[in-house]
């Protein structure tokens, strides 16, 4: 089973030009066109925290919500949301609390497709570097309380080094795939976006998705990376 995760911090959708373009963004999920997509930022911060892709959107799309929202208007959890491949089985979603200094959570799914469970998360830690390694920790403090299936945590990590500072915490049995700067999104530096796979998966192909829609959407440039369950 070879399946393509993505992960993009849409900055509430407001792109590099300071317009709010919800449209855009979807049509930069439709370049990328992955499987499992993590979205950091998805909903508004104040208010109902509604989202920033409509109903409307998302029903026109390849793609459904994996239900972790707690409002209403809502389709994510502190801006993070989860969309896969309108024919995959969402068993399961739930939105995990982190701990944290300022707003920060996790969503979670599980997924079966082909008859093959796996986990994904998609989560935005925090940006001042104080509690990283804390939420880091509570997300496998998770994961050992569940069942053991393939899992993929992936999203916008904060963390400059690729494998230092926090990302310390994931240890031998996680693999930490940073396919290259993605932040700012027109002239990337920073590999701030990150998808850390089981040792169960085998990773193929990682890409930073560069074209000119996507260097003005947002701030931040999509990351993906396909992964392969191999046969029993």
């Amino acid at each position: 089973m070879q399946l393509t995760f993505a992960s993009y911090n849409i900055h509430k959708g407001v792109g590099t030009d300071r317009r709010r373009d919800p449209e855009r963004i979807m049509a930069v999920l439709r370049e990328i066109d992955a499987d499992v997509i993590a979205l950091q930022e998805a909903d508004e911060r104040f208010g109902e925290r509604a989202s920033v892709l409509s109903r409307g959107l998302l029903d026109d799309s390849p793609w459904r919500v994996v239900p972790v929202a707690r409002r209403p208007r809502s389709i994510g959890w502190h801006g993070n949301a989860l969309l896969v491949r309108r024919h995959m089985d969402v068993v399961h979603g739930e939105a995990l609390e982190l701990p944290t200094l300022e707003p920060r959570g996790a969503a979670c799914g599980e997924i079966v497709h082909e008859g093959v469970p796996f986990r994904v998360i998609g989560t935005h830690l925090d940006l001042s570097g104080l509690r990283r390694r804390d939420q880091i920790r509570s997300l496998l403090a998770y994961l050992a309380r569940t069942r053991d299936v393939p899992t993929v945590i992936m999203g916008d990590f904060n963390q400059w080094g690729h494998a230092s500072g926090a990302m310390r915490e994931f240890g031998k049995g996680w693999q930490m795939i940073a396919p290259g700067a993605s932040f700012p999104s027109r002239r990337p530096i920073a590999r701030l976006d990150r998808i850390v796979a089981s040792k169960q998966w085998r990773n193929g192909k990682a890409d930073v998705h560069r074209t000119a829609l996507a260097a003005v959407a947002s701030d931040h440039l999509p990351i993906s990376a396909s992964l392969t369950l191999p046969d029993k």
